[in-house]
């Protein structure tokens, strides 16, 4: 004789398959955090969010007259630089480039890449001059910055100073 499966009987098998309720997806809260910081930083707040994930990582660089030659060299080869962040304050440029590039990134004498589990600040949207942190190249959601084209054009024109011992003091580490 054939057993009857009730859909009562398959809805809690898919509960008890689904697991305990208290248990949260850290994907999830993830995601609640992206979406609140980029709301933020669209309502013209400085917000600080976490690198990694999935949005992005940082380039860290010495700003100045190489900087900009540095972004000129990443226009042609995009067409237009992804987005960077000129700090005037520190005297640096924040390059984001894709998720995970810290974790490939070699040593660089020009430049520090950061990801998890460090933060930056982004400015509002529509910050494109100081003071303050400023969209040099404004973000644009269809593109990051290519870690390869942009640590070649570093070596060629290596922006001056090095971050490596200000963010080192910064970080609380040794250079």
């Amino acid at each position: 004789m054939s057993a009857t499966v009730t859909g009562a009987a398959v809805m809690e098998r898919l509960v008890e398959s689904a697991g305990p309720v208290s248990e949260s997806d850290p994907e999830m809260a993830d995601l609640a955090e992206v979406i609140r910081a980029l709301l933020s930083v669209e309502l013209g707040q400085d917000t600080r969010v976490r690198l990694g994930g999935r949005l992005f990582d940082a380039v860290i660089t010495g700003s100045g007259p190489q900087g900009r030659r540095v972004m000129a060299v990443m226009d042609a080869v995009q067409g237009g630089c992804g987005p960077v962040i000129e700090d005037p304050e520190r005297g640096w440029l924040y390059w984001l480039v894709p998720p995970g590039s810290a974790s490939r990134w070699a040593s660089h004498a020009h430049a520090v890449c950061l990801g998890r589990p460090h933060t930056i600040t982004l400015p509002p949207l529509d910050r494109t001059a100081p003071p303050g942190p400023y969209w040099l190249r404004p973000s644009a959601s269809d593109r990051l910055v290519p870690t390869s084209p942009l640590r070649e054009a570093l070596a060629q024109l290596p922006p001056e100073p090095p971050p490596h011992a200000a963010l080192a003091a910064q970080l609380g580490i040794a250079p």
